[in-house]
């Protein structure tokens, strides 16, 4: 980050624990993503090959090797994890990841019928080879509303005691299911019974929008772990953690002495 005499949010560097940002890669160009490798990789934790994408991108080995080389992890969707499990050919996802050398992978179960109980198998299977993000919530926003905070909180903690290095919060790419409503408006008793009663530091909120990001950096503070921002977005969510835009000019500031 640039010297300033500002006070601001202490920000751990690179390899953080917490405070990571995720970005959801929907198919951007090669050069689109080097260019923000480039401005604000500093900033990048996670970039996820969105959807089954993986399968269909010409430039995946060369994303893949710009990631790696300047220290970026990644991993792909939980949709094409569900898709090899849909067709009984979970070995085949495993032999995919392990021959793009990917050291994080996405379990969830937000399309298919897959029980949590069943979900929670398959991390334990791949959390000896892997580094294992979960997804808990629905794609459906009609499923999503129907699963009462008890039972979100219930399947957040199976996944961690399966193995899950972190669980993910489902609210799509669009910020329309999930922890969100279907008219994109955030289910806030749910995400602060979520936050008051789990390890705050193991969760990924998906936050594809700015309303979406400023509530959750106001909420849990700078260093919320959040993904699903637009590849474009990633020093844009920097400021919001830093106070230094709108949203959360004032959050951060000392009371006056």
């Amino acid at each position: 980050m640039n010297r300033t005499t500002l006070t601001l949010p202490a920000r751990a560097s690179k390899p953080r624990c917490k405070g990571l940002t995720m970005v959801v890669d929907g198919g951007v160009p090669l050069g689109t993503l080097r260019d923000i490798v480039a401005s604000a990789g500093e900033y990048l934790d996670f970039v996820k090959f969105g959807w089954g994408t993986a399968l269909v991108s010409a430039e995946l080995g060369e994303k893949i090797a710009l990631l790696r080389a300047n220290d970026v992890d990644y991993y792909f969707g939980g949709t094409l994890f569900e898709k090899h499990v849909l067709q009984d050919r979970f070995d085949d996802f495993r032999a995919l990841c392990h021959e793009w050398s990917c050291r994080f992978v996405e379990v969830s179960n937000g399309t298919i019928e897959l029980s949590n109980l069943e979900k929670t198998g398959y991390v334990r299977k791949l959390a000896a080879e892997f580094t294992v993000v979960s997804e808990v919530g629905f794609k459906d926003a009609g499923r999503s509303d129907r699963l009462v905070p008890r039972r979100w909180i219930e399947y957040v903690q199976d996944d961690l005691a399966a193995g899950a290095f972190l669980v993910t919060l489902e609210s799509r790419e669009s910020g329309t299911a999930g922890i969100c409503r279907a008219d994109g408006r955030l289910r806030a008793g749910l995400v602060e019974e979520l936050v008051s009663e789990l390890p705050v530091d193991r969760l990924l909120f998906e936050a594809p929008t700015t309303a979406l990001q400023a509530h959750m950096v106001r909420l849990v503070g700078p260093d919320v772990n959040l993904g699903n921002v637009a590849p474009a977005g990633v020093l844009a969510l920097e400021t919001l953690r830093l106070g230094l835009r709108a949203d959360t000019l004032t959050d951060f500031e000392e009371p006056a002495r």
